[in-house]
């Protein structure tokens, strides 16, 4: 749970790409915006800068249809291009704190951060009420979590990331005195039936007790993702556009309602009962 009069922050991590945390992060944001909370969004993946794209493809689809989508006040996050390390983490420490205290008075911020190892991912992961990892069914994203030799012998080691997680999960504890929620969720997922998903699933389970996550499921693998990054819309924006709902957005649409459930988000059981 957030500290008082502060916002609930929401980190889509993982030091892998093509998981699809942008999408997960765009779809988190709008949700809570039709919700009517007061939401910011940062990007600090700038360099590649997916997340920021999609905001500016659905404000120009947005002012070319005559569509009033609604927008989070966004920020894009550079990492600092000074030579000596310690001047460059000090500018992207006071950076990230100058935009977090631009959002103390938002409801939720949600914040998108690269597929690699950053000083400046670090920070964001560090101001998290609840970080997800999205992964692939596959073992190699299973390896940016934990280095598995021989699972029948317990032969497991937490990966670098494993390890940058608990490290922000102590930095926040200590500074805020507050307990970062930790959920990894299977996205992308393929919609047959698999041995290796079944597998997947069961080595999540025992790893989430090992290292100390929740297991949870995203989104399954869907054209429709990739057609709406170039409109920035989502699956929540279609009946504003006067567009037929297929199954498989209704399908998206359950499973973003699922996700959402699973983390428990304060302000949102508090808007949901005010408005039972």
């Amino acid at each position: 749970m957030s500290t008082n009069n502060s916002p609930f922050v929401i980190v889509l991590g993982n030091e892998k790409g093509g998981t699809g945390k942008s999408t997960l992060s765009m779809h988190i944001l709008v949700h809570l915006l039709r919700m009517g909370f007061k939401v910011g969004s940062i990007d600090v993946d700038a360099r590649q800068g997916t997340f920021s794209r999609y905001l500016e493809n659905r404000q120009a689809y947005s002012e070319n249809n005559n569509l009033n989508l609604l927008m989070p006040t966004h920020v894009s996050l550079n990492r600092s291009n000074l030579d000596h390390r310690q001047e460059a983490e000090a500018e992207d420490r006071s950076n990230m704190q100058k935009t977090m205290g631009q959002f103390k008075d938002y409801d939720f911020v949600v914040i998108d951060t690269p597929g690699n190892d950053t000083y400046i991912s670090r920070l964001a992961h560090s101001y998290a009420n609840v970080i997800i990892t999205p992964v692939n069914d596959s073992f190699i994203d299973l390896d940016v979590l934990m280095k598995i030799k021989d699972l029948e012998k317990n032969q497991i080691s937490p990966s670098h990331y494993a390890e940058m997680v608990w490290n922000q999960k102590k930095e926040r504890l200590l500074r805020d005195k507050v307990t970062i929620d930790w959920i990894v969720i299977r996205n992308r997922l393929s919609n047959l039936a698999s041995r290796n998903k079944e597998e997947m699933w069961r080595v999540l389970q025992l790893l989430s007790k090992r290292i100390g996550f929740r297991v949870g499921e995203g989104f399954a693998e869907r054209v429709i993702f990739r057609e709406l990054f170039l409109t920035g819309m989502t699956v929540l924006d279609l009946e504003d556009t006067k567009q037929a709902l297929t199954l498989s957005h209704v399908a998206a649409r359950q499973e973003l309602r699922s996700l959402l459930n699973m983390l428990n988000l304060p302000q949102l059981e508090d808007r949901l009962q005010n408005a039972a």
